[in-house]
């Protein structure tokens, strides 16, 4: 669905909120983009699948569908393959790189986490690109 570009713009003119909202979800876009530029071209591959089981975490943790340990996760290798630009036997053997790592598990559409802060650690995770924090006092000001 398309939204005029006059609609658009009364939005963003008389109505600041929505205006920052939209700066917003535009911050978070750009900066997501230039973390998966990075991490194709400078992470290996059990870093690169460790930054998205990482981020992942945290997002899913947002919505509430994800708990410390792990979370579901409906891909298959093939799927993650395609995220992570490999190829699935990659994917295959970089899981079970992490999993000889005792970083985490994925069984029957579950990925579970052994220890989040060492998967952190391991992969360089740094949630700053996502601008999760807020940008003013919980007050308003």
């Amino acid at each position: 669905m398309d939204i005029p570009a006059a609609t658009i713009r009364d939005l963003t003119e008389n109505h600041p909120r929505i205006t920052r909202a939209l700066w917003w979800a535009t911050l978070v876009d750009e900066g997501i983009l230039r973390e998966w530029l990075s991490s194709m071209g400078q992470r290996e591959a059990p870093e690169r699948l460790a930054h998205l089981i990482c981020e992942l975490l945290l997002r899913l943790r947002l919505v509430g569908i994800a708990d410390e340990g792990g979370y579901d996760l409906p891909l298959t290798q093939i799927d993650l393959a395609d995220i992570l630009g490999m190829t699935s036997v990659h994917v295959n053997r970089t899981l079970r790189h992490l999993r000889q790592l005792d970083l985490v598990d994925f069984k029957r559409r579950r990925l579970t986490i052994s220890d989040v802060a060492r998967l952190k650690t391991y992969c360089s995770f740094d949630p700053a690109y996502l601008h999760l924090r807020p940008s003013r006092p919980a007050d308003g000001r």
